[in-house]
């Protein structure tokens, strides 16, 4: 058993590629489930603030997937909420993570900040690059070589081959990756490609899905074991630096609980809201709230003693019918008098129609899908007093959505970005489209539980 303080040499490998779609979430999903089938205790880590892959990493590992944004949480919480990650239930035998977009592709306008490089840096572990070799030979030597020199502070470790089209295709690639020094320590070919269906958002996500994911994940396990070196991918993790930087703690960052009452907090759940950190109920605990999950799709009714709502991201256009279908839980939420914070599909469930389909019509708005998507980081500062922030507070988020609301926001904003007003703040109300990452602004589980007494 680790100590939060004491170094801890953590075996852990980076699962990067030159750009997207080159097979990561592919080949990382693999890894875990393969580690996992050999009785080690896998980490599931994912750079960025994707909420999908990280479903299917924590079907793999059996444990939660954890993001990594510097962007989301700050570059000096990284290596702790790693290690905390990695840390519980139990302690991990190796850590796995996922890259994002391209090696170096960082923040939009801050170079590589927030890209699969810089994390890499700050966790100090090496990089597994996946290539995409369709229509290349040697030249996946170059590229290469390119990415490792790029950033000499960014050790590439080893190269898996994806996409790899024939035996002699194979050995041109192997044969030209030796001539620069990078071992491979796999190669997938074309006919054994194993994906995992994908819609307007990116991948499926494994609770609208359970049975296909599980299936998808087996097979994901198997064409690792069957093309992977699992154990040179194990020895190039256990060359990574031990871990010196004590585990983020939940009860430090919101400064423990605030009384003996445990208030009961309502966490969206189930297929229609699957967007959500673990750290956000590990915060809310914390802080000292009695987490429990209701399923808008299922559940007749909120659970009881439900004190405040916290309605996350999703797909609910997906689900748009049942939802309406559940009219008693509508008529709760609609009626509900404690605080609710509600983020992108929580906005549109809390809103009067999605697309004409009825929501709960707490807010005074509609919904509807668009062809565009709306897609980036946002840095942004709270107009209006709520249960989460207070006015002028800064805080970083993302968007990422393809509906729209009208109106776009309330009389009491939720936030200003980009010179603009945003989301809505009506009576303990909170809905806006930002996504945020509660270990980056704590005081939000903090402020939250405490406005539930």
């Amino acid at each position: 058993m680790t100590t939060t303080t004491d170094p801890w040499p953590l075996p852990r490998v980076v699962v990067a590629a030159p750009a997207s779609g080159h097979g990561k979430t592919t080949i990382a999903t693999g890894l875990l489930a393969a580690l996992r089938r050999r009785g080690l205790t896998v980490s599931p880590h994912k750079v960025g603030p994707d909420y999908i892959d990280p479903g299917y990493h924590a079907l793999a590992a059996g444990r939660p997937g954890r993001n990594l944004d510097p962007f989301l949480v700050g570059a000096q919480r990284i290596a702790g909420l790693l290690r905390h990650g990695a840390s519980v239930p139990t302690p991990a035998d190796i850590a796995v993570i996922e890259g994002v977009m391209g090696l170096h592709d960082g923040a939009v306008g801050r170079r590589d900040y927030a890209s699969t490089a810089h994390v890499a840096r700050l966790i100090e572990a090496p990089v597994l690059l996946v290539l995409d070799t369709t229509a290349q030979g040697r030249s996946a030597a170059a590229l290469t070589l390119g990415m490792a020199a790029f950033d000499p502070a960014v050790r590439i470790g080893g190269v898996i081959l994806n996409r790899v089209g024939s035996p002699r295709h194979e050995t041109l690639l192997r044969d030209a990756l030796a001539e620069v020094g990078v071992p491979v320590l796999g190669a997938v070919t074309r006919a054994t490609e194993v994906a995992a269906p994908a819609r307007h958002l990116g991948l499926v996500p494994v609770a609208e899905r359970a049975p296909e994911s599980l299936a998808i994940v087996t097979a994901l396990a198997e064409l690792v074991e069957a093309t992977v070196d699992l154990d040179a991918v194990l020895d190039l993790a256990r060359t990574a630096a031990p871990l010196n930087t004590p585990a983020w703690d939940p009860v430090t960052a919101v400064g423990g609980p605030a009384g003996a009452e445990r208030p009961v907090v309502a966490l969206a759940g189930g297929p229609a809201f699957t967007f959500s950190y673990a750290e956000t109920a590990e915060l809310l605990t914390a802080a000292g709230a009695d987490v429990l999950t209701v399923d808008p799709l299922r559940d007749p009714a909120l659970p009881a003693g439900t004190r405040a709502v916290v309605i996350g991201g999703g797909f609910p256009e997906a689900y748009a019918q049942a939802l309406a279908g559940n009219t008693t839980l509508r008529a709760e939420l609609a009626d509900f008098d404690g605080p609710i914070v509600a983020e992108c599909a929580g906005l549109l469930y809390l809103g009067r129609s999605l697309d004409d389909v009825p929501m709960c019509g707490r807010l005074d708005l509609t919904a509807r899908m668009t062809g565009r998507l709306t897609l980036g980081y946002r840095e942004a500062v709270a107009v209006t007093d709520s249960p989460v922030a207070r006015a002028g507070e800064p805080v970083r988020g993302h968007e990422f959505h393809r509906t729209t609301t009208d109106p776009g926001h309330g009389d009491r904003p939720a936030w200003r970005w980009n010179d603009a007003e945003h989301g809505f703040v009506s009576g303990r109300v909170h809905a806006s489209y930002l996504h945020t990452h509660w270990a980056g602004h704590p005081d939000a589980a903090r402020r939250l539980v405490e406005a539930c007494r």
